[in-house]
């Protein structure tokens, strides 16, 4: 392989062979960077830990000497001396499998993201159930994190990385291209070209291009062959998503129709609420979060007793929703979902990408039953947040990297790279 004489190593320590997990480290003589900070997410698994002790007894993160926070007890993990003068994390996007841990993360060691990504992190961890919790109650719930805008060069030692937006269903999601003295590094983060951001993807392959090598997702591939036609019931893009959410209301005039999205995905509902032929309420916490990543405010309701700041103007009574079968779309989060049994017999629930998000959830087909339970029709409206496995050949092709690693997926042996070699790495294995 013609990188074998580089200075620089890249450890893989978690997310490969698996989606979700990812902490990759990138060292340069006494400088080192990781990213992403999140865990192996596995909701059929037996035991779910609640805390870092846990997730490294179960094997869902590892190890890592001197990154964690020293105040944290933790039995049979020990760090050796830190022969590091400069450490930095680097955080791509909001999704749990990238971000669960930072909490858990030494004080010491700058965080650094996208300044919507930050934003939009302090915003959903504000009743401290969104990330693991700090190992001791400080005035937030979040750890410190460095902001830093598009397109941003950050310097950790003789590490340089350049924070880039890309199209995921994440707002304020990036990927990195990092430069070493003898190595140029890019890694995608979770990515696609079918959404509204599709070109921040295409700026990103052009600032990659012809890096020594790229460290690419590879979720899709996981689950389809190249030539699968999209699924009946999936958009091709983000605009045809809201074309079909569209339809399911107007052909539906006189039913009640409710929906859920997953809470990250801002630009998503900010398109559904600018384009939808009702009034689109949605769930308190989540016209929150809508307020503080950009500024807008949508009518909500309300069933927790938190207190959001939120305009008491656009507050409709959930008593109101209940009955109504021609105003409102409304959305059907958790809170309000204990009290389907008062909702319209005969309605409509759509489900776009919400948790729980399919049928490697054991909490799917329970959840999809109890809306025939109460005769409401449920219809199921994806838009992936992930290159689909041609796309991903594309961006590989645009970029025509030297070495080629495909992590988070499942089956990453099934990309290939036209323009050079390919490693599939194994966990734990340092380049």
């Amino acid at each position: 392989m013609m990188l074998k004489d580089k200075k620089t190593k890249i450890t893989f320590h978690c997310g490969v062979l698996t989606i979700g997990g990812t902490i990759i480290e990138v060292a340069y003589e006494d400088s080192h960077i990781f990213f992403d900070f999140g865990s192996e997410y596995n909701p059929a698994a037996k035991v779910q830990p609640t805390d870092l002790q846990g997730l490294l007894d179960e094997n869902l993160v590892p190890y890592l000497n001197n990154i964690f926070d020293p105040k944290i007890h933790l039995i049979g993990y020990e760090s050796k001396e830190n022969t590091f003068k400069n450490t930095a994390v680097f955080l791509s996007h909001i999704h749990l499998d990238h971000s669960k841990i930072v909490n858990y993360l030494n004080p010491e060691i700058p965080l650094y993201t996208l300044e919507g990504t930050k934003s939009l992190l302090n915003t959903l961890n504000i009743n401290n159930d969104f990330i693991f919790p700090l190992y001791e109650k400080q005035d937030s719930n979040t750890r410190e994190v460095v902001g830093v805008k598009e397109n941003e060069v950050v310097e950790v030692g003789k590490i340089k990385v350049k924070v880039m937006p890309v199209d995921h269903d994440a707002y304020g999601a990036s990927g990195l291209v990092i430069e070493t003295p003898d190595l140029t590094i890019a890694y995608t983060g979770d990515i696609r070209l079918h959404g509204y951001r599709e070109n921040d993807t295409l700026n990103f392959c052009k600032e990659s291009e012809n890096c020594d090598v790229l460290l690419i997702e590879g979720v899709s591939v996981s689950f389809q062959e190249f030539g699968d036609p999209i699924r009946e019931t999936e958009a091709v893009n983000e605009p045809e998503l809201i074309e079909k959410i569209n339809e399911v209301v107007n052909n539906n005039p006189n039913k009640q129709i409710t929906f859920n999205y997953y809470i990250s995905n801002v630009e998503r509902i900010l398109n559904i609420i600018k384009n939808n032929p009702r009034t689109v309420v949605l769930d308190a916490y989540y016209s929150y979060v809508v307020k503080e990543a950009s500024g807008i405010e949508t009518y909500y309701y309300q069933l927790d007793d938190k207190e959001y700041g939120l305009d008491e103007n656009l507050r409709v009574d959930f008593k109101e929703l209940l009955n109504d079968e021609s105003k409102y779309f409304w959305q059907l989060d958790k809170l309000a979902l204990k009290h389907i049994n008062k909702l319209k017999s005969n309605g409509i629930y759509i489900h776009t990408d919400a948790q729980p998000l399919g049928e490697f959830d054991p909490a799917y087909e329970p959840f999809v039953k109890q809306f025939s339970d109460y005769n409401i029709q449920f219809i199921l409206l994806p838009c992936s947040g992930h290159a689909r496995p041609y796309d991903l050949i594309k961006i590989i092709n645009l970029i025509k990297p030297k070495l080629l690693v495909p992590i988070h997926s499942y089956r990453p042996e099934k990309l290939y790279n036209e323009n050079g070699d390919v490693l599939l790495p194994k966990k734990g294995q340092t380049i």
